[in-house]
């Protein structure tokens, strides 16, 4: 019979091969990272994505089985964390891909917005390492605060309860938005200007809570934004976070397959064009290179 840490060695390598994982040191981190301490007590729910997404999309009824052993927490599969709200704990193949895309080294400084209990918060905490830093921020207090007790044996972790909306988590180099949104906000852009890395769900609804779109990838170099699509997405709404004027532009987007061309992020001002993905004054979506003129699209 496995033991708990055969399962999680496993269990990593599962995730490594499932998300295509570039850094070793990820693996690692979900390899150590112990799940079952952020999920409560057993038993626990546990379900597939594939079931998950069925359901977000109105096609089936989401369908749980109960666990009592730790080990069956070491696979592919969302487990609930509050049934009463639908919230699951996330997919781990999809989030570790998210996740590799920030290209996390020891010593950085992330920011992860969207933190739920802190599991994936301890994960990127073990890959920056304890002479990096991670800040989590969580909207809804009562996962904010299991965060908090969950994550209370790591230095470098801190986190807060609140909306992201506006909310400045200091220096960085890499955030990690675990929610849809319509827009980077200018926040998220001034602390990655020079190098960070931002990976953030551009999503458009398809109920009130739920939306689905492209995660994706924004690089600071010092001059602009480069932009590139990490994986689809369906995840929850970010709130705050979407302008409701921006919608419809969004769906457009992303309906038209728009949004799968993008290719930087505008700061500058200009007027709209045919090279404008989704365009807003303080932050363009743009099809054209950074740094690219526009009489060269």
């Amino acid at each position: 019979m496995m033991t708990l840490e055969d399962c999680r060695a496993f269990y990593a390598q599962e995730i490594r091969f499932t998300a295509n994982l570039s850094a070793l040191g990820l693996v690692e981190a979900f390899a150590r990272v112990p799940r079952e301490k952020f999920l409560g007590p057993p038993p626990w729910y546990i379900g597939s994505a594939e079931s998950r997404g069925l359901s977000a999309a109105g096609i089936g009824q989401m369908s749980y089985v109960s666990v009592e052993d730790p080990r069956d927490l070491y696979h592919n599969v969302v487990v609930s964390i509050d049934r009463s709200k639908d919230l699951n704990n996330g997919q781990p193949g999809s989030l570790a891909r998210w996740i590799d895309a920030l290209g996390l080294q020891p010593g950085d400084r992330a920011f992860h917005l969207g933190c739920g209990v802190g599991y994936y918060t301890a994960v990127i905490a073990e890959v920056v390492g304890p002479s990096g830093g991670v800040v989590g921020l969580e909207l809804q207090p009562d996962l904010a605060a299991r965060a908090k007790q969950n994550l209370a044996a790591y230095a470098n972790v801190t986190v807060h309860a609140g909306d992201g909306a506006g909310f400045d988590p200091g220096p960085l180099d890499a955030i990690f938005v675990n929610c849809g949104v319509t827009h980077p906000q200018s926040v998220w852009l001034d602390r990655v200007e020079d190098g960070g890395r931002l990976v953030l769900p551009f999503t458009m609804a398809i109920n009130p809570a739920l939306g689905q779109g492209i995660m994706t990838k924004i690089v600071g170099n010092g001059s602009g934004y480069s932009a590139e699509m990490v994986s689809p997405v369906a995840i929850f709404s970010g709130g705050n976070l979407r302008d409701p004027a921006l919608e419809p532009l969004m769906a457009k987007a992303l309906r038209s397959g728009g949004l799968l061309k993008l290719k930087s992020i505008r700061r500058d001002a200009h007027e709209p064009s045919e090279s404008c993905v989704l365009h807003t004054p303080e932050a363009c979506l743009s099809a054209e290179e950074s740094g690219q003129a526009p009489e060269d699209f």
